[in-house]
């Protein structure tokens, strides 16, 4: 059974509309701690998969990597110690709140820096400059090691919808009128074929060719936005299984799932959500060698039902879920890469590279969802909906622009009225109000 492991990069827009100013560090963090840390190991394993770039969050690294990000947290990480304001080390530990603890200013930012990078890179054997310094030399080599890792065949790239919005919603957004009766009217497909555009052309730009694939943020995928899909000129994308149940009107069934289907002209994979769900949520929980143990045994299961040309996706947030992990998920990758490649069942694959052997056998007309199979997680709240209302009242007033676009992000759904942090409703609004104001 061939393996398609999909790790899925993405942050929202964190600065201010036509500023550097960043009002979150989440860009920087992930890209010592996790970004970095996934290449070295699918490097030292020598293990073929999948990393999945949101055009956004490339964006900000470039940022970071030419040194335009301006960040207050860095900033507070870059000062001597005995110049930080009480209010810098508010925000470290506002951030960093298992660090809360640290009563001097000099432990609270050595915690704190050292906690930017992978234990790969042993940040607690380098002094303050050497680590300062390491992250920029982080920060401007991580687009060469995608290209590096590429080159040697260890990884295929693929993209999102430029600022990473769900699809089936801009050309519909009446389809999540079960989750929530009071939306808004907003049917904007070109916005859709917008993002999906931007997002091949600033990939090519950036690393030198146009993808294949396709991430659809959050997994949403629909009939419609299929076709736009393939109308933008990619060959395949990915979403979840419920999808292909719903779809089919099917229960479960390996054999159906570990096939590529044909969609108005583009591939679609479906990922196994259990697998997936086990890495991402659940073996956090478990020592490493039992967690892999545990997963082994679960594939051997369904390679045990299902022909040898069967391609298993397993798909999910290659950040953030390592936190959870001890050691940053180090020791659970290592060896899940190790026995993965020494079991003699498996074949790890990239999927562009399947599809030049295997054509979808069937056909399908596709249900719309999400990878949490309906949309509720970003209508299901007043505040979700009252978001959307602001959205498409400022798209009926002044039409589209880039402004609107990031507005647009599927995130500041996800987090309205589940969230304290003052920042995203700040950029949310500050990208409608410079929406407002184009010229038109």
């Amino acid at each position: 059974m061939r393996l398609n492991f999909v790790w899925h990069f993405h942050q929202p827009v964190y600065h201010l509309p036509d500023s550097r100013t960043y009002l979150l560090p989440w860009v920087n963090f992930h890209a010592t701690r996790n970004y970095w840390q996934m290449l070295k190991i699918v490097e030292e394993a020598g293990f073929p998969c999948t990393i999945n770039l949101v055009p956004c969050l490339l964006e900000q690294l470039v940022d970071y990597a030419e040194g335009r990000a301006d960040d207050r947290l860095l900033e507070s990480l870059q000062k001597r110690p005995e110049e930080l304001s009480p209010e810098e080390i508010a925000d470290l530990k506002r951030f960093f709140p298992r660090f809360h603890h640290e009563e001097t200013a000099a432990g609270l930012q050595r915690r704190v820096l050292e906690f930017f990078f992978s234990p790969l890179a042993r940040p607690e054997e380098k002094s303050r400059e050497q680590l300062l310094s390491l992250r920029k030399d982080i920060l401007s080599g991580l687009l060469p090691y995608f290209r590096q890792l590429r080159s040697a065949g260890l990884l295929e790239l693929t993209v999102t919808p430029y600022y990473h919005p769900l699809l089936p919603l801009l050309a519909d957004l009446g389809q999540a009128g079960t989750d929530a009766p009071d939306l808004p009217p907003f049917r904007h497909p070109e916005d859709a074929a917008w993002h999906l555009d931007r997002a091949r052309e600033y990939f090519s730009q950036l690393l030198g060719f146009l993808p294949a694939g396709l991430w659809p943020s959050e997994g949403a995928l629909s009939q419609a936005t299929c076709a736009l899909i393939a109308g933008s000129g990619f060959e395949y994308a990915m979403t979840d299984e419920h999808l292909l149940w719903k779809s089919l009107d099917h229960r479960p069934d390996p054999e159906l799932l570990y096939q590529p289907y044909d969609c108005q002209g583009v591939n679609i994979f479906f990922r196994d959500r259990e697998l997936s769900d086990l890495i991402g949520f659940e073996y956090h929980r478990w020592p490493a060698e039992r967690a892999v143990d545990d997963f082994l045994r679960k594939l051997e299961k369904r390679a045990a039902a299902v022909p040898d040309k069967a391609i298993c996706s397993i798909i999910l947030d290659g950040e953030n879920p390592w936190g959870a992990y001890k050691n940053n998920g180090i020791d659970f990758l290592r060896l899940l890469f190790e026995k993965v490649k020494t079991s003699g069942h498996f074949q790890p694959v990239q999927p562009g590279a399947y599809l030049g052997s295997h054509r979808p056998e069937k056909s399908l007309e596709l249900v719309s969802g999400t990878w949490m199979s309906n949309f509720f997680k970003w209508v299901g709240h007043p505040e979700k909906v009252r978001t959307w209302m602001r959205l498409a009242r400022q798209r009926e007033d002044s039409g589209f622009s880039e402004y609107l676009a990031v507005a647009e992000g599927s995130d500041w759904f996800w987090w309205a009225g589940e969230t304290e942090e003052k920042e995203f409703d700040l950029l949310f609004s500050s990208y409608l109000e410079k929406a407002a104001g184009r010229e038109k």
